[in-house]
Order: C-alpha cells, then structure tokens, then sequence
C-alpha cells in the first residue's frame, strides 16, 4: 500500500504543479545506507522535503539530510494532511 501512496501523492503534485504553476525542481534523496525522503522540491533555491506516510506515524527528517541541507523544509504528508499536498 505505501507504494502506491507514494505514487499517487507524486503524480497528483506533478499535476497541482503544472495547473497553478508551482515552478519547481523535483527530486527524492537516498544515502547509501538506505536512508531516503520520497519526493523533494526546490523553489526559488529552498529545498522542500516531503516524507510520504500511509499511517499516521511521525517520522523526523533523517539526520544526514538535516546536517547536509540545514535551512531546508521538512513534511510528513499522510491520509489526514495529504489533500493540502495536492489540491
């Protein structure tokens, strides 16, 4: 199901972006020891950082992404704040 969720939020977002216009870089980041965030936008040179959770469980940011991009925003998009996301 995460998945899934992952792909659905994405696409969607892709979408807002082109019917608003959100002009953003997309990107997602992963280290070598499988530490990740699913999707990252960078906006008028601020980095965005959206972690994608099917249940409602707080995640923090991964260290390595707080140390490497400090000045950086961080979300966690779940079934209760997802429709903020992408509407």
């Amino acid at each position: 199901m995460g998945n899934l969720w992952e792909n659905f939020l994405c696409i969607e977002r892709l979408k807002k972006q082109s019917y608003i216009p959100i002009y953003a870089n997309n990107y997602f980041w992963r280290t070598w020891d499988q530490k990740e965030i699913d999707y990252i936008e960078e906006r008028e040179g601020t980095l965005y950082a959206y972690e994608f959770k099917w249940g409602k469980e707080n995640k923090k940011p991964p260290k390595d992404w707080q140390n490497a991009y400090p000045d950086s925003h961080y979300s966690l998009i779940n079934r209760n704040n997802y429709l903020e996301f992408i509407c």
